[in-house]
């Protein structure tokens, strides 16, 4: 019993500590973020290689959510006779919940190990140390511009992902129900609010700024050799994807706060 009380107050410390370094490492990006020089080629190529290497993987991912959703919501909605309202619950239930999360989630696995391969593999390999002598500043040049890349290029990808997804819906309908485009899309315009799209939209730039963030914390922080190049990628993922349920929870619960006032 005294074994597990230390394993378990160990365990509780090392959280602690994670959180408190992850804490000053967020402090630190927003100190050096207003200080010249500003990188904006990099930011610019991280840009594109974030939405780049993304965006076949969320459209793909975005259509088969539309499909599946859509095949299976439908046998129970005939039930109730109330196909009709496929289109509406399909466009809100993606734009609010499901398109964002499943996005962010798949961009934790994709980017936020990405970064903290690169990162780790430049920490054990001392580049960055190389990069402190040159009197360049590898905290801006490396962190900085790749939080700012994630934070602006996640919303992209989920709008990209939810029109996808709902046009993959779209599909099951026309086939299933013959309804025609300018008909399903009409549906969903009428039903979507701006209290459904702004709320959802605001919340990715915090998913991508959490998948930039702890993907550079754990990259820029590698120890332990090369062996510790995979344990920061993995550690990336693992910790972003708790870090977004978490983001997610309390984003649904602020905005039920303001709609119910």
């Amino acid at each position: 019993m005294k074994k597990y009380f230390a394993n378990l107050t160990e365990a509780l410390q090392n959280f602690l500590i994670e959180v408190g370094e992850l804490s000053y490492f967020a402090g630190r990006f927003f100190k050096e973020f207003w200080k010249p020089p500003y990188e904006f080629k990099e930011f610019l190529r991280q840009c594109f290689y974030i939405g780049n290497r993304s965006l076949l993987l969320v459209s793909v991912t975005g259509f088969i959510i539309g499909l599946v959703f859509t095949l299976q919501s439908r046998p129970t909605l005939q039930e109730f006779g109330a196909v009709s309202w496929m289109a509406s619950m399909v466009s809100v239930s993606i734009i609010r919940e499901i398109g964002p999360i499943i996005t962010a989630l798949i961009c934790a696995g994709r980017i936020g190990s990405g970064i903290g391969a690169e990162l780790g593999s430049m920490k054990v390999t001392e580049q960055i140390d190389a990069m402190e002598v040159s009197g360049t500043n590898p905290f801006k040049y490396l962190v900085i511009t790749r939080i700012l890349a994630t934070t602006l290029m996640l919303p992209l990808l989920v709008i990209v992902g939810d029109f996808i997804a709902i046009y993959g819906s779209f599909l099951v309908e026309n086939i299933k129900g013959n309804v025609s485009f300018t008909l399903y899309f009409n549906q969903v315009f009428n039903i979507l609010e701006y209290s459904d799209i702004v709320p959802a939209t605001i919340k990715t730039f915090f998913f991508g700024f959490a998948i930039g963030l702890v993907g550079c914390y754990k990259g820029y922080n590698c120890k332990k050799g090369t062996a510790g190049v995979g344990k920061a990628a993995n550690a990336a993922v693992v910790y972003t994807s708790m870090l977004l349920f978490i983001i997610d929870f309390v984003a649904v619960f602020v905005t039920n706060i303001f709609y119910d006032l």
